[in-house]
């Protein structure tokens, strides 16, 4: 079984940076990202490494997001997720 790792964090960004940005800092990374979102009054689940899952994601400052990656580098990829969004 392959090792999970989550955390839920609160969104924290500055205008300067993008979407594009945190895709580029995850593509090394071994691990499956999800992020999950309540969209619209819909919970929206999204592969990060997948750029239309990240823009339809709409992140702003505040929204609350459970993060959940499994892979062997999982404990890497939710602390790359965290330290880039918070």
């Amino acid at each position: 079984m392959e090792k999970e790792c989550t955390k839920e964090i609160i969104v924290n960004i500055s205008e300067d940076q993008t979407i594009t940005d945190l895709s580029k800092s995850i593509q090394p990374l071994k691990s499956e990202i999800f992020l999950k979102k309540q969209v619209r009054g819909m919970i929206v689940e999204v592969n990060l490494k997948s750029f239309l899952g990240l823009i339809t994601l709409q992140l702003q400052n505040g929204d609350k997001l459970f993060i959940k990656a499994v892979g062997e580098d999982c404990d890497q990829a939710v602390a790359e997720i965290e330290k880039y969004l918070t």
